[in-house]
C-alpha cells in the first residue's frame, strides 16, 4: 500500500521538483474523497538547507524518516550530476529498497539513486541534458533519454522538471487506480497522462563535420531537403565513387546519407511547426516527405509524438 511518503533533500535542492512531490502526495484532498498520505520531508544534510534559488528551508526530520516510508522521493538539485552524496543517505536508500519501499527520482535526483547502486542493470530516465553524463559516470545503467519516466519497480525515475508529475501520477494510478490519479490531476490542472516523450523537447541538431571533404555536399543537402536524391547523385557532387562517398560520409558524420537527411528533414519540420501556420501538406512538401501521411510517420518515429500534437505543445491549441 502507498501510505507513507518521504521526500529526502540535499543542499541545493530545486524548489520546483520538491514542490511536485509535495503537491501530489503532501496536499490534503480528503474533501474530494482522495487518500491522505502520511507525508514527511527529511534532510540528509542537517536541519537547515539552501535551495538552488537562494532561499533556505528548515527541515524537521532526518534520515530516520526514511525507515518507515513506502515511497522515498529524491528531487533534483544543483550540480547533482557531479557531486558526491552522504554515505548514510545511500545506505538508507538501499535499506529502504531491501525492506520493500519504492524510490522515485525527479530529474537529476537520479544521480543519487545511481550512486546508491539502485540503478545497476536497470533502465532509467533523467533530463535529456544529463543523459550522457549519467551514462558515462555509471556504465551499468541503461539511460532512456527520450522518455518522460521509467518504471523499473521498485525504482521509478523521471525526466526533467514536469516529468516528475507524470511519474508521481503514474505511481498513484498503479497503486490506487485511474480514478484517484485523474482526480489529483484535475485538482492540479494538469493532464493525467501526457502523450509522447521527452524527445519532443530535445534540441539536438546533427553535429557539423570538422573535415571538409564532404562539407560542400552537406551544405547542398541542407538547401535541397525537399528534393529526392540518391547516393550516386551525392557521390557525383563530391567527385567520388558511390562506395567511397558512403564510406567517407559514415566516417565524417557518424551516420548514413539517408539517416542524415531524414534527421535534417525532421528538424526542419519541427522549426516550421513551431514558427509557421503552414498546413501539414505544405510542410511535408518543404521537408521532402511528400505528403502529410509520410511526414506523420517519420515524425512520430523520430520525435515520439505527432506533428499536430507537437504544434499544440509549442504554439498552443489554437495553432493545431
Amino acid at each position: 500500500m502507498l501510505q507513507n511518503v518521504t521526500v529526502v533533500l540535499l543542499d541545493g535542492v530545486n524548489p520546483f521538483e520538491l514542490g511536485v512531490v509535495c503537491e501530489v502526495f503532501g496536499t490534503d484532498r480528503s474533501d474530494d474523497g482522495l487518500p491522505v498520505y502520511d507525508f514527511g520531508v527529511a534532510s540528509a544534510e542537517g536541519p537547515a538547507l539552501r535551495t538552488n534559488t537562494g532561499f533556505s528551508l528548515n527541515v524537521e526530520h532526518g534520515l530516520e524518516r526514511l525507515g518507515t516510508a513506502d515511497l522515498i522521493a529524491v528531487p533534483a538539485g544543483h550540480r547533482y550530476e557531479s557531486r558526491d552524496f552522504p554515505p548514510e543517505l545511500l545506505d538508507a536508500l538501499r535499506h529502504g529498497v531491501e525492506r520493500g519501499a519504492r524510490v522515485l527520482s525527479v530529474c537529476s535526483g537520479v544521480f543519487v539513486l545511481a550512486a546508491a547502486g539502485l540503478l545497476d542493470d536497470r533502465r532509467c530516465a533523467t533530463h535529456w541534458r544529463h543523459a550522457d553524463a549519467l551514462a558515462r559516470r555509471y556504465p551499468r545503467i541503461t539511460v532512456e533519454p527520450d522518455v518522460l519516466y521509467v518504471d523499473e519497480d521498485p525504482v521509478i525515475t523521471s525526466a526533467g522538471t514536469a516529468a516528475g508529475i507524470d511519474a508521481c501520477l503514474h505511481l498513484v494510478r498503479k497503486e490506487q487506480g485511474s480514478e484517484v490519479a485523474n482526480k489529483i490531476a484535475r485538482r492540479m490542472v494538469v493532464p493525467p497522462h501526457r502523450d509522447g516523450g521527452q524527445a519532443q523537447y530535445i534540441e539536438r541538431p546533427l553535429p557539423r563535420s570538422e573535415a571538409d571533404t564532404i562539407s560542400e555536399v552537406l551544405a547542398w543537402m541542407e538547401r535541397h531537403l525537399d528534393e529526392e536524391v540518391t547516393v550516386e547523385q551525392l557521390a557525383a557532387r563530391a567527385h567520388m565513387s558511390p562506395r567511397t562517398f558512403a564510406r567517407r560520409f559514415q566516417q565524417e558524420t557518424g551516420t548514413t546519407p539517408y539517416r542524415w537527411i531524414l534527421r535534417q528533414r525532421v528538424l526542419l519540420a519541427q522549426r516550421l511547426l513551431e514558427a509557421t501556420d503552414e498546413t501539414m501538406d505544405a510542410i511535408a512538401g518543404r521537408t521532402g516527405f511528400g505528403n502529410a501521411a509520410a511526414l506523420r510517420h517519420h515524425f512520430v518515429r523520430a520525435v515520439g509524438t505527432t506533428p499536430n500534437a507537437y504544434r499544440r505543445t509549442f504554439r498552443g491549441p489554437e495553432a493545431a
